[in-house]
């Protein structure tokens, strides 16, 4: 059962390194490589995600009327993943190098958004034959795999910065990557068949447990998503520890992909919802304490990192979980109700920028390390302090919510 599991993580991995270190890699390549102005970029990355968050519902409505080809469409999704990848950065730009950079991420975007939408909803009918907690099970798989992937996504450039170009040997390594997930997974798409039953959003958002896990998503990812943008800020600003932000960061990481299989076993013994409230309790201890680190205090960051962390594998794997089990009970075609999912998720991070970043500015607070008390006091609390009233609101949701085990 493990090794049938086991092509989840792969497929997983593969999608992850298209997401969060494309962020990360993309706009510096092209400033370096290219001469094109972070201004530039900063606004065409902003433009890129407003598409992306948008075209999630959309997606999820072509993967589910799609279903009867899910062997074609994914292949075809995986294909402009690979060719977009390439195109940006092992290929010299065939238009103008901004032109270039935003054409290629579209592509490379709407099909990672796509491919996980599809591999997402596929989840749900892969876990219902698998029996009594199935669905944790499976994220355990899936989200120790993705976690693993950014992790390996992150540093790929640097460690293969003997090869002279390691952004090209970093994108033709993913393309053959884009094969083996897609042979691996070659299997599963059989079950995307359609059979009778309700479909569509009508069903999910008439459900009243659906539209809470909704909720709570929403809630329970807006704190990773304001710690997301700010952490580079807090780790220079407020600890003075510009130089440690990259190891700080994959320790974040590296904590969330190993506690993933721990939070499914755990599911597993004391149920899903105990789990997932123990977890989101240890964010909010891992949040609180972070409001009272200064300058210096890193090794006791890089604590709260491990311990974030491994919360932030807890809300991958069991809430997930959660929502794909309710799915599984309410609809026939899991695509849309993922296409929402997404949509959420990614909605946070358009949020977090629109609104905290701004707000620092009011405060007065520059990047740097010469920032008046004004300024660090705002930054703490945001970074800190607000992430703890999100959780604490998604826990309190969540608490009175009866959950079936999945």
């Amino acid at each position: 059962m493990s090794a049938g599991l086991a092509r989840y993580s792969v497929f997983a991995a593969m999608l992850a390194m298209a997401g969060l270190p494309i962020y990360i890699h993309a706009p510096k390549f092209y400033v370096d490589q290219h001469g094109v102005g972070l201004g530039v970029l900063g606004a065409v990355l902003a433009a890129l995600r407003l598409i992306d968050v948008v075209q999630d519902p959309v997606l999820g409505w072509l993967a589910d009327r799609l279903r009867r080809w899910r062997t074609v469409s994914v292949a075809l999704a995986g294909g402009l993943m690979a060719v977009s990848m390439v195109a940006l950065f092992a290929l010299p730009p065939a238009l103008p190098p901004v032109a270039w950079f935003a054409v290629t991420l579209t592509g490379l975007f709407s099909g990672f958004s796509f491919l996980t939408i599809t591999f997402y909803a596929q989840g749900v009918a892969r876990a219902g034959a698998l029996g009594a907690g199935g669905h944790v099970r499976l994220a355990a798989w899936r989200e120790t795999g993705a976690l693993l992937g950014v992790c390996l996504a992150a540093v790929a450039p640097t460690a293969l910065v003997a090869s002279g170009a390691p952004f090209a040997v970093f994108a033709w390594g993913f393309a053959g990557l884009v094969v083996l997930a897609m042979l691996a997974m070659a299997r599963e798409w059989s079950a995307g068949a359609v059979v009778p039953g309700e479909t569509g959003l009508r069903p999910i958002l008439a459900d009243p447990t659906a539209r809470r896990l909704l909720l709570i998503a929403l809630l329970n990812a807006m704190p990773v998503a304001v710690t997301s943008t700010l952490f580079l800020f807090f780790v220079e600003s407020r600890l003075e520890a510009p130089g440690a932000a990259g190891p700080l960061l994959l320790l974040f990481f590296l904590a969330a992909a190993v506690s993933a299989p721990l939070w499914g076993r755990i599911a597993a013994r004391v149920g899903e919802k105990r789990a997932l409230v123990a977890g989101m309790s240890l964010a909010i201890l891992s949040f609180a304490f972070a409001a009272m680190l200064g300058p210096g205090d890193s090794l006791l960051f890089a604590l709260i990192c491990a311990a974030s962390g491994a919360a932030l594998g807890a809300d991958m794997t069991i809430l997930t979980a959660i929502f794909a089990a309710r799915m599984g009970r309410i609809t026939t075609g899991a695509e849309q109700a993922f296409g929402l999912w997404s949509f959420v998720s990614k909605a946070t991070l358009a949020l977090a920028a629109v609104i905290l970043l701004p707000v620092l500015e009011i405060s007065g607070f520059e990047s740097g390390t010469g920032n008046d008390a004004r300024a660090l006091f705002t930054l703490t609390v945001l970074y800190a302090l607000l992430p703890c009233v999100l959780k604490l609101c998604a826990l309190a949701l969540l608490a009175g919510m009866p959950i079936e085990r999945g």
